[in-house]
């Protein structure tokens, strides 16, 4: 019927924890290979979406960061395939020092924001940290480096009188 439609990468469980990791993947793999249009409540969402959490986004944005690497078209021109990189090189050599590698390398992996790729002694020395651990101080960081975008006040002001309308209306109130 070619109409738009959303879905999400909801999980069922009650923690950021494997559960919620591999049944959001699950659900976000579904929803781009159906070629969603719109990703709803990507980020945060556990229980089925009754409750976030902070750790849990930043899982979230770890899996779909690395989604979007994943699913970028591969660039199959001529100066990236390195055909004269391949030429000049030759058999048995290596390519770690030539231009064509150090104009790339930097940019042609995603580097994780929460993935611990060290090796497992390293990991144990400094605290064996699991996902949700390193989540935990990832968020933290985040909030502690915050810093309020300027906004011009008129806006600032317009902004208060519509969150006070909307509690005077009966909505939750952003403590809730």
């Amino acid at each position: 019927y070619k109409l738009p439609y959303r879905s999400s990468n909801v999980n069922a469980s009650n923690w950021p924890d494997a559960q919620s990791t591999y049944e959001g993947a699950m659900s976000l793999w579904s929803t781009v290979m159906g070629h969603t249009n719109m990703i709803m409540h990507s980020f945060g969402w556990l229980e089925g979406g009754l409750r976030a959490s902070f750790e849990k986004i930043v899982i979230d944005l770890e899996m779909v960061q690395t989604l979007m690497k994943t699913l970028e078209p591969v660039d199959f021109s001529e100066p990236e395939l390195g055909i004269e990189a391949m030429r000049d090189v030759g058999p048995g050599g290596h390519f770690f020092g030539t231009q064509h590698t150090l104009e790339r390398y930097e940019t042609a992996f995603y580097e994780p924001v929460l993935s611990d790729w060290r090796n497992f002694e390293t990991w144990e020395q400094d605290g064996a940290q699991d996902a949700t651990q390193r989540a935990h101080k990832v968020y933290k960081q985040l909030l502690a480096e915050y810093e309020e975008p300027a906004m011009d006040p008129a806006i600032r002001e317009e902004l208060t009188g519509f969150i006070a309308r909307r509690k005077a209306e009966g909505g939750a109130t952003a403590d809730d």
